[in-house]
């Protein structure tokens, strides 16, 4: 049996695209699987089962990435075909079953969004991410045995979406210091490395002896197997805060010009807080996201870190 599974170029919805894939998965452990997706996204799936290929679609002009694509997979007789892009280019493909992203979306989260694509209404599959031995090796010589793990998400993919760093600064002091959640922890700070300059102020202002500065140091999948090894996650709407949510920690998604129904972190122990105005008040007319400065002034360190009382709670009572 063989699958073509399209996802997303974009590592968010990549991963809120992967319960999908591990719902055809459990359904069909002898299948051989072909993923198409962005090469942002494409370490995420380097350890799904029965990988024949994972084919990354670097953009090209004239959109000559799906013809690109087209090639390598036209040839073979699909028993599933799930393409999360639209694109007409796989309608010429043969395909026993066929199930593709309608334009006019259903209400709800975007992981119900997706579950609607295979008419999973009632369970969305919780997103998932297959980590290989390696990468959690790695993970543990990075983030070796010791005091817990505080994991921040300090960047985003447009600056209007960041909370300041000296917001974060004063919320790690809450959190890790004497009286918080997490007295002592060790502060594991995570992003691209084209994001480095954003995320400085936070990295300095941690103790050498309890920083642990992973920005620009790992691919996707070891990023995956270091948040496992944190107790709990903090950051901004990003493919950070998904990837951390779908490790399964407890994760505080920070929300202001992006809307929480759609894209908080998904799961028992995910949980969204929202800027003081509302996204349609946060969001200004003629919005350039290269252009527009934080737009998360609003939110204040003491909402946030009643938020993470309030999850670490839960998780505490979850874990008894």
């Amino acid at each position: 049996m063989k699958i073509l599974f399209i996802t997303s170029t974009r590592v968010g919805d990549a991963i809120l695209s992967s319960g999908l894939l591990a719902h055809l998965i459990a359904n069909h452990p002898e299948a051989r699987i072909t993923i198409a997706c962005g090469p942002a996204a494409a370490p995420l799936f380097g350890a799904v089962p029965n990988l024949d290929r994972v084919i990354v679609l670097d953009k090209m002009l004239f959109s000559m990435h799906w013809v690109a694509m087209w090639s390598l997979v036209v040839g073979t007789v699909w028993d599933v075909v799930v393409d999360l892009r639209n694109t007409p280019m796989t309608y010429p493909l043969v395909a026993k079953r066929r199930y593709r992203l309608s334009r006019k979306k259903p209400p709800g989260h975007r992981v119900e969004q997706l579950a609607a694509v295979m008419g999973l209404f009632d369970r969305p599959p919780d997103p998932k991410v297959w980590i290989s031995d390696q990468a959690r090796g790695a993970a543990i010589s990075l983030i070796p045995d010791g005091p817990p793990v505080l994991a921040i998400g300090p960047t985003a993919n447009w600056s209007a979406k960041t909370w300041r760093p000296g917001y974060y600064v004063d919320l790690i002091a809450r959190l890790a210091g004497p009286g918080g959640i997490l007295p002592g922890a060790r502060i594991a700070i995570f992003g691209r490395d084209d994001e480095r300059p954003l995320a400085l102020r936070v990295i300095e202002s941690i103790p050498e002896d309890r920083r642990i500065d992973l920005v620009g140091r790992l691919n996707l999948m070891d990023v995956g197997a270091c948040l496992e090894r944190a107790a709990f996650y903090v950051g901004n709407d990003s493919g950070l805060m998904h990837l951390a949510a779908a490790v399964g920690i407890p994760t505080l998604g920070l929300f202001g010009p992006s809307l929480d129904e759609l894209y908080a972190p998904w799961g028992p122990l995910g949980i969204a807080v929202r800027a003081g105005k509302s996204f349609d008040e946060i969001f200004p007319e003629n919005f350039d996201h290269r252009e527009t400065d934080s737009l998360m002034d609003s939110l204040t360190v003491d909402a946030v870190e009643a938020a993470a009382v309030d999850l670490w709670q839960r998780a505490t009572e979850a874990a008894a």
